[in-house]
Order: structure tokens, then C-alpha cells, then sequence
């Protein structure tokens, strides 16, 4: 079960109307790298998580993929509201506008609708946890190209945000098992408090508000953190292999 807090984990006010820049950032929403299909992967990839703290920790990103769903819809919304006829027909947002007017529509930047062959749900340990750590990297590339092209500082202080929670995923991924180790995890499957460290918002990960705000300043910190993900991924097929 979910219970649903009524704020945005990070707070948008955005004053100026700008479809175009919607245009681009309705990618986060339900482009191929983007927050909806980061939530369904994840919320679909822990039930044949053999591991509590594996089903757990992919029960917590997932839950708050969902709120930066929830976040990149209002901006796109907070963007699109107060446009006038002139700046839909300049933009090129006319397209759009004639089929969903200022509705939040999941779809790539060009125009495809989202589509669930976009995500992977194999059921395998490894496989599953190896597209996690990538599809993290995807969505925190898309976010740095979408700062690469906007000037608003409104959207992009939000846009930083949500790229360091990328970077703070990805981190999650390969740390997981020293987390385990660390912080007492629950012995039984099902016991979601006890096996998670802690929500992933922005207070528990005091990583996040460390990580630089330029475009490409994480790369220090995934260079880093490289062979510990490895590492995990190892021991974890070493685990497998053993039960067999």
C-alpha cells in the first residue's frame, strides 16, 4: 500500500510560460528513459527479487520514481498553462496541443507515445540489476542535455534536483549490499520498514545535496563508485550460484 503526501518532494513555480521547453521535458515523463518507466521497472522487477533488501530497496526507488513522475507532469503543466495561441503556433507545440491541449501526456520528446517495451523485467538478479544501474545513467544523461537547453532558472533548479536523485540511485544500486550489512536488515521478506535504510528523499541521502550541479560533474563519483557496483553484482551471482 502507498500513502500519498499532497507536496511535491522538491517545490515548482514556474512564472513564464514556455511550450518548447515542455516539449523536451515531456521526455522525463514518458520518453524511453524517462520517470514513468523507471517507476514500472522497478515496481515489477521486485517480486522475483530473491533477496529482501534487493525487493525492498527497488520498492523505494520505485515509490519515489513515482513522485518525480508526479513532478516532471507539473512542470510540463506549470509550462504549458498560460500559453497564448501565438507562442502554441511558434513553438511547435501546435501538434501536440490539437490532440491533449495543456493535458500531461507520456511521450517521447519527438511524439511516440510511451510504451512498456521501453523497460526490462527479466527476472534475473544480474540482468535486472545491471539495467537498473544503467537506465539510471540514461535518465540522469537526458536530465543534463535538458539543462544543456534550458535558460529558465525556475525549471532548471527543479532539473538539477531530480538529476542528483539519478545519480543518488545508481549509487544506491551499487552499495546495496554494504547498506545490508550496515544497517540491520529484516530477515523476512515482506518486512519493508526493516529492510529499507531509509525513503529515498532528499533528507536521507545527504550524497545528494554533495553532488555537483554543473553538467557532468557526477562523473568523479561514478568513476568511483564503478567497482563497488561491480563488486556487489559479483558477490550477488556468487550468492546464486551457491543456491543451486
Amino acid at each position: 500500500m502507498f500513502v500519498y503526501e499532497k507536496k511535491l518532494e522538491y517545490p515548482i513555480r514556474i512564472k513564464n510560460s514556455n511550450p518548447a521547453l515542455a516539449k523536451f521535458i515531456c521526455s522525463q515523463y514518458g520518453g524511453p528513459d524517462g520517470e514513468l518507466g523507471a517507476s514500472l521497472r522497478y515496481l515489477s522487477q521486485r517480486y522475483a527479487m530473491p533477496y529482501p533488501e534487493l525487493s525492498a530497496i527497488l520498492t523505494d526507488i520505485g515509490t519515489e520514481e513515482l513522485g518525480h513522475l508526479e513532478m516532471v507532469g507539473t512542470i510540463v503543466y506549470q509550462l504549458t498553462r498560460s500559453m497564448t495561441p501565438e507562442q502554441i503556433k511558434q513553438s511547435g507545440y501546435d501538434t501536440y496541443f490539437v490532440d491533449h491541449t495543456a493535458g500531461v501526456f507520456p511521450q517521447f520528446a519527438s511524439g511516440t507515445p510511451w510504451t512498456a517495451a521501453t523497460i526490462g523485467v527479466t527476472g534475473d538478479v544480474i540482468a535486472d540489476l545491471s539495467e537498473d544501474m544503467s537506465a539510471e545513467q540514461k535518465a540522469r544523461k537526458t536530465y543534463d542535455n535538458i539543462l544543456r537547453l534550458c535558460d529558465d532558472p525556475d525549471v532548471t533548479d527543479v532539473i538539477r534536483f531530480l538529476r542528483e536523485r539519478e545519480v543518488v540511485h545508481y549509487q544506491r544500486f551499487g552499495r546495496m549490499h554494504k547498506e545490508r550489512r550496515g544497517a540491520g536488515a529484516g530477515k523476512r521478506r515482506g518486512n519493508l520498514l526493516a529492510d529499507m535504510t531509509g525513503f529515498t528523499d532528499a533528507r536521507h541521502d545527504h550524497f545528494a545535496f554533495a553532488v555537483d550541479n554543473r553538467v557532468g560533474g557526477a562523473d568523479k563519483i561514478l568513476a568511483q563508485t564503478f567497482w563497488q557496483a561491480a563488486g556487489f553484482l559479483q558477490l550477488q551471482h556468487q550468492r546464486l550460484a551457491a543456491r543451486f
